[in-house]
């Protein structure tokens, strides 16, 4: 079923709330430019295993309120807070993708990871999407500049190309499509303004080395977007994390490789994998 939960702040946040009377929840976090229907193929999988899936749409972006601020990191975490709050969760996993990823990271910081058993990271904005004087890793300063530049210019032209990175694996044009959609839901301002926190955002090696529960990192060794040595850079910086390469996969490998993910993370929260 879906509801808004209202916060704090006065802004609404879209809810997908899966089998409420699941064994064991999941909180996804989707990433950008998306909403929580990224997680389809999950969607239609976890539940019938028994787990409560919830997807959240982030400020901006699906069928959440639009306000024109609050797309830092610091302020989409107590977002979560407040979702968290309200529908009462205790012992639930927390699964981020891309943004989504450092989202969960600065929760589990800023928040001292309220309610998480488990954190599950894919393809991971973290610890720095961009490259860095001291992290030469990720993608140029320049190409984020590109995607604000294209968001105000032409943003359905961005957001074909960006889709064209997205997938390692063949799909169709109607699923493409479909993908573009998602990314066209979103206000255009918090498109912008989250490529922003990108370029700002330099907190979240510090908040890596404060999770200590079970950490799930899995990554697609093709991502073109957050590139694999993230995923080695949050292994290396997580105390008890476990990092799980996906061969052929891109930034998409819950739909790239969805059998093999869905695998790992039902493993994960059943304690059989680390």
């Amino acid at each position: 079923m879906g509801y808004y939960v209202k916060l704090q702040s006065g802004v609404k946040i879209y809810v997908e709330d899966i089998n409420q009377e699941g064994k064991k929840t999941i909180l996804f976090l989707h990433g950008w430019p998306g909403d929580h229907n990224l997680f389809e193929y999950q969607f239609n999988v976890l539940p019938k295993e028994g787990y409560r899936c919830i997807g959240i749409d982030q400020r901006g972006f699906g069928e959440s309120d639009k306000p024109f601020s609050g797309y830092d990191y610091d302020t989409l975490s107590d977002d979560v807070f407040g979702v968290v709050e309200a529908l009462k969760l205790k012992n639930f996993m927390l699964a981020g993708h891309s943004t989504g990823g450092a989202i969960a990271i600065r929760y589990m910081a800023r928040h001292n990871g309220d309610g998480v058993s488990k954190l599950a990271l894919f393809a991971a904005a973290a610890p720095s999407l961009i490259k860095r004087s001291y992290f030469p890793y990720g993608i140029t300063r320049e190409a984020v500049e590109d995607i604000i530049k294209g968001t105000y210019s032409d943003r359905p032209k961005m957001l074909r190309q960006f889709g064209d990175t997205f997938f390692f694996q063949h799909i169709s044009e109607p699923f493409s499509d479909w993908f573009f959609s998602l990314g066209l839901r979103a206000a255009s301002w918090a498109t912008a303004a989250v490529a922003n926190t990108w370029l700002d955002e330099e907190k979240l090696f510090s908040d890596m080395k404060k999770i200590t529960i079970p950490t799930l990192i899995l990554h697609g060794i093709h991502d073109q977007v957050c590139l694999f040595q993230l995923a080695e850079a949050q292994n290396k910086g997580i105390k008890n994390s476990k990092l799980v390469p996906f061969q052929y996969s891109g930034h998409g490998l819950f739909y790239d490789e969805k059998d093999k993910f869905n695998e790992e993370l039902m493993k994960f929260i059943e304690n059989k994998s680390l």
